[in-house]
């Protein structure tokens, strides 16, 4: 699997701490969780390094992959999960600039991504099920291309992909420390319909995690949680997905 550089780790201090985890596939996408609550140090697995964006193309595949157990530590206090969804300014496939804001009214499921990324490839039937799927809850999903905008809309029309999708060649870096984050991919942002972002979700994305994310997110906007006991339940039932996940993948060894 070819996945970005890791991340720092963030805490979430000033006003009401963020109390959501960023819930990190252990087993199939490799990395290990850990809380955006606390300023803890964290651990991720290492794999492709982002590629720097030089004039040309690349003429090679990104750096090899490093191996699960190649953990490295990260701690930055210079980013911050936002709480809100931050006003980024991106063009889209068509170069007409778009304001993430745009999409307010919508619960939102923010993609990160690039063509060059394995896990991330592999989400992209799975982000266009959920956008029909999840139509009568509001949702919209939006793809940020951290790579080459020709490479982006190449890919984006033989993958048929159909929700926007928005060019980061140039501002794809700001606009993922916009969310506190360093370049790793794939990783997505789950927002509700005031922009309020409800939890982030590091790794490749599966089916079960963003069915139960989603349901919170429901949730929240109905007035059956609150945005604190949703962020909860997140954690804890992501966590008891991954190490179903894990277990599965385990037993199928055998």
């Amino acid at each position: 699997m070819s996945e970005g550089q890791p991340p720092h780790s963030r805490a979430g201090a000033g006003g009401a701490s963020f109390a959501a985890a960023v819930l990190i596939a252990c087993a199939g996408g490799g990395f290990l969780a850990y809380r955006l609550a606390h300023p803890t140090r964290a651990t991720l697995h290492a794999a492709s390094p982002v590629p720097a964006a030089p004039a040309a193309a690349p003429t090679g595949p990104p750096a090899a992959e490093a191996t699960p157990s190649a953990a490295v530590s990260a701690a930055s206090p210079a980013h911050k999960i936002p709480e809100v969804l931050p006003d980024l300014t991106l063009p889209g496939l068509d170069g007409t600039p778009h304001r993430l804001t745009d999409w307010k009214g919508h619960a939102l499921l923010v993609n990160f991504w690039a063509t060059w990324c394995e896990p991330c490839r592999r989400e992209i039937p799975l982000l266009r099920s959920l956008r029909r799927e999840r139509s009568a809850d509001g949702l919209e999903v939006i793809g940020i291309a951290i790579d080459y905008s020709d490479a982006a809309e190449k890919y984006a029309r033989e993958a048929r992909i159909d929700y926007p999708v928005l060019l980061g060649e140039q501002g794809g870096y700001e606009a993922a420390a916009a969310f506190g984050m360093e370049p790793v991919l794939p990783f997505s942002v789950f927002a509700d319909r005031t922009g309020r972002v409800v939890t982030l979700k590091v790794g490749e994305l599966h089916p079960d995690e963003a069915g139960f994310i989603l349901d919170r997110v429901r949730d929240v906007e109905a007035g059956r949680l609150s945005l604190s006991a949703a962020r909860e339940q997140i954690e804890s039932g992501i966590g008891r997905l991954n190490v179903r996940r894990a277990a599965s993948v385990r037993d199928g060894a055998h």
